[in-house]
């Protein structure tokens, strides 16, 4: 009977793998790759070759899936020998494939190894500046907005750090909600996460918000979110009250408007980088036009 390894791959920087990981992938009788070409670049790179076949879910742990013909067969491969389970990058399991068949394999009596190693999860949280001791993963946001806020709004009074992961054709969308949603709060973006262009922004939302306004997401991005406290909360509303006042409002949708943008969208952008309502703000430049 085989064993099921949960192999943790490099999230960028190949020199991340461990000497167990690449042990236990030449060793086993088949790799179960989230993405095949990712897996076999890796391979090819450190000569192992394993056998590879595809596993991709979009379960990632909610619900109880039937099973499918690709997780039979994977599961009477472990009868023969065993099987190591990789995700496109980090750790499997962690908003990746793998939980369904995990579950699957200790029902029949499987052994389940983990193989630790690199994770964008850990890595950002603990370089991003914010308390460590405890904190709750959120996965990937809801790509809906409605289910996006929802989720938000759920842990708006969680006291823990809040670890998020998101596409970069969503981090201003999400940004936006998680300001109207969880308020100005202490933030840290980390971007491709062990890969030449890493990057950490540490700030607050409303500020992140900004940056993005003006630099186009690029990359794979974790954002660590400051749970809620009633020091951070009064600290954050003086932050955005300085940082944001009906001066700076008035002037930010002045400059917008001389550079030839309509008024409703000056207010709109305005609204969005400091977290001011979007009515509030078009009634401020109004009354104060010259």
């Amino acid at each position: 009977m085989g064993i099921l390894y949960l192999v943790a791959t490099p999230i960028g920087n190949l020199e991340d793998i461990t000497l167990r990981a690449r042990r236990v992938l030449r060793e086993a009788a088949l790799i179960a790759a989230e993405d095949t070409r990712t897996a076999r670049k890796l391979l090819t790179h450190f000569e192992i070759a394993t056998p590879v076949t595809a596993y991709f879910t979009r379960q990632y742990g909610r619900g109880n899936p039937a099973p499918t013909p690709k997780l039979e067969m994977i599961l009477s491969a472990l009868a023969r020998g065993d099987v190591a389970v990789i995700s496109e990058a980090g750790t499997p399991g962690l908003s990746d494939p793998g939980y369904e068949l995990v579950r699957a394999a200790l029902a029949r009596g499987f052994r389940v190894v983990p193989i630790p190693g690199a994770s964008a999860l850990t890595a950002a949280l603990v370089a991003s500046g914010l308390p460590t001791d405890q904190f709750v993963f959120l996965g990937f946001l809801p790509r809906q907005k409605s289910a996006r806020r929802k989720l938000l709004q759920s842990v708006a009074d969680e006291p823990r750090t809040l670890v998020v992961y998101e596409a970069p054709h969503r981090v201003r969308a999400s940004l936006d909600d998680i300001a109207e949603m969880l308020g100005n709060r202490a933030i840290c973006v980390a971007r491709e996460l062990t890969k030449v262009h890493e990057e950490f922004l540490r700030g607050n939302v409303n500020a992140t918000r900004e940056h993005f306004a003006a630099h186009a997401p690029r990359g794979e991005f974790t954002l660590v979110i400051e749970g809620k406290t009633t020091a951070a909360s009064s600290e954050q509303s003086t932050v955005n009250s300085e940082q944001w006042n009906d001066a700076r409002i008035i002037s930010a949708v002045r400059a917008l408007m001389a550079a030839g943008v309509a008024r409703t969208e000056a207010a709109k952008r305005v609204a969005r980088a400091s977290g001011r309502d979007r009515r509030a703000v078009y009634k401020l430049a109004m009354t104060n036009d010259e």
